[in-house]
């Protein structure tokens, strides 16, 4: 862990580079000293169906989740969520200062004893 999620409205396509965005947020999460890069993965979902506020398909969102092992502390998440939503709100600048979109980010704590895992990641890593 950290899997850093975000759900996005189809109609942002065209407005940004997903994989750039996804890019930005990893490349923010791996600055963060209480986030292990071995654990880290970052992917987007596009929503094809929606329907925001009054219904008028100008409206966009795009909703960030982060989801970690539970233990760290309420400081800890605090600052890795506001570290990533503003790596999020810096990148997608452009696109809030000329469209509709609402953006939104949220921790979530995960159990360990109900989340086993297991990977090769580290052993293929450069430097950990």
């Amino acid at each position: 862990m950290p899997h850093i999620s975000f759900e996005y409205s189809a109609n942002l396509d065209d407005r940004v580079d997903m994989q750039a965005l996804c890019e930005c947020l990893r490349e923010e999460a791996a600055r963060i000293k209480a986030l292990p890069l071995p654990g880290l993965r970052v992917r987007a979902l596009k929503a094809e169906s929606f329907s925001i506020a009054d219904g008028d398909p100008k409206h966009a969102f795009i909703d960030i989740s982060v989801r970690l092992r539970g233990g760290r502390a309420m400081g800890v998440k605090a600052d890795i969520a506001k570290r990533i939503f503003s790596a999020a709100k810096a990148f997608l600048e452009p696109v809030l200062e000329s469209s509709s979109l609402a953006l939104s980010l949220e921790i979530r704590d995960i159990d360990p004893d109900l989340s086993p895992k297991t990977g090769t990641i580290r052993d293929h890593l450069e430097s950990v």
